[in-house]
């Protein structure tokens, strides 16, 4: 797909984002899509590592949650004014995760998981024993300024701003993610995920891209998390816990990873099911088990992958051309 087709879909999309906004009877139900946006873009950012790099993080919650934890430490003491912060943070959680990155994905399997999977639950650890930092178990409250960009709060925090805030966001990063994946970079990285070990033989350096992929993964979920915290204008050590990665990576799967929308929609699907069984939500966890497990066992690359394969599947028996045998009889 061109560059300006792409472009045209993601502004055919925010319209369409706008269009939902507006149309959503109750403010309640809009805070939930909100809510399942966030949670989509920090879903896109551990899909893409899954996607990318073929590699399952436990962790990712560390750079989800941690983002609010920095963005709230950097406003309580003043280092510098909040627009200058938020990109700080995102800076700080690339550079960090990339030299992060140059360690663990070494690491192959199951055991990058298990690294991950220790590497946030020690933080979470810090974040709860911290409290002259962070609050401890009780959390920290972000200060964030009556002006942002120059729109006041009463705008920001009307739930109509916050959802086009965060749909516009989604839309963005999935179509910088999108660019990215149509350059060299994306089929490098495509290249060492298949064979890593041919990769290196026909002289390509396995370990910077797939250090780089976890990086923008850890950026994409660090935006994530900045949304969330100015969303509740609170930073709680919940969120750095590894139960968020294992949840999100469960969107990631029912989605489907093979494309970029696959987490999105998983995202979205788990808070519309969890919305929709209202009494029953106590239960949600386990009734979304049993789908990611039909998923699993039916359709072993998500919705979005069965969809794809599909159409694909219809595509080719469109256009199968028709022989002509020597008895005059068509087949295809």
């Amino acid at each position: 797909m061109k560059p300006v087709y792409s472009l045209l879909i993601a502004v055919l999309a925010i319209l369409a984002g706008w269009l939902v906004m507006v149309a959503t009877p109750s403010e309640a139900l809009l805070g939930t899509f909100t809510q399942a946006l966030l949670y989509a873009l920090f879903a896109l950012g551990v899909g893409f590592l899954l996607k990318q790099n073929g590699l399952v993080s436990f962790g990712h919650a560390l750079y989800f949650g941690g983002a609010g934890y920095v963005m709230g430490i950097i406003l309580t003491l003043g280092w510098m004014p909040a627009e200058w912060a938020i990109l700080a943070v995102v800076m700080f959680v690339g550079v960090v995760s990339f030299a992060v990155g140059l360690v663990i994905v070494r690491v192959p399997g199951i055991a990058f998981g298990m690294l991950t999977l220790a590497i946030g639950q020690m933080f979470f650890l810090l974040a709860t024993r911290a409290r002259g930092m962070t609050g401890g178990s009780d959390g920290m409250g972000v200060p964030w300024p009556n002006t942002l960009f120059g729109v006041p709060q009463s705008v920001l925090y009307k739930p109509e701003t916050l959802f086009m805030v965060t749909w516009v966001a989604l839309i963005l990063v999935t179509l910088t993610l999108h660019l990215l994946l149509k350059t060299r970079f994306g089929a490098i990285t495509e290249a060492i995920r298949d064979n890593e070990e041919r990769a290196r033989f026909i002289g390509i350096r396995t370990t910077i891209p797939r250090a780089l992929v976890y990086a923008i993964s850890a950026v994409v979920s660090a935006i994530a998390g900045l949304l969330s915290n100015f969303n509740s204008g609170f930073a709680a050590p919940e969120s750095l816990h590894w139960s968020v990665s294992a949840i999100t990576l469960l969107m990631v799967i029912v989605g489907g990873y093979l494309t970029l929308i696959g987490p999105i929609v998983g995202a979205i699907v788990y808070f519309l099911v969890s919305d929709i069984l209202g009494d029953y939500a106590t239960y949600s966890l386990a009734i979304f088990g049993v789908a990611l497990i039909a998923v699993i066992v039916f359709a072993p690359h998500g919705i979005t992958g069965a969809l794809v394969h599909g159409l694909r599947r219809k595509h080719r028996n469109k256009t199968l051309p028709t022989l002509q045998t020597h008895t005059g009889r068509e087949t295809a």
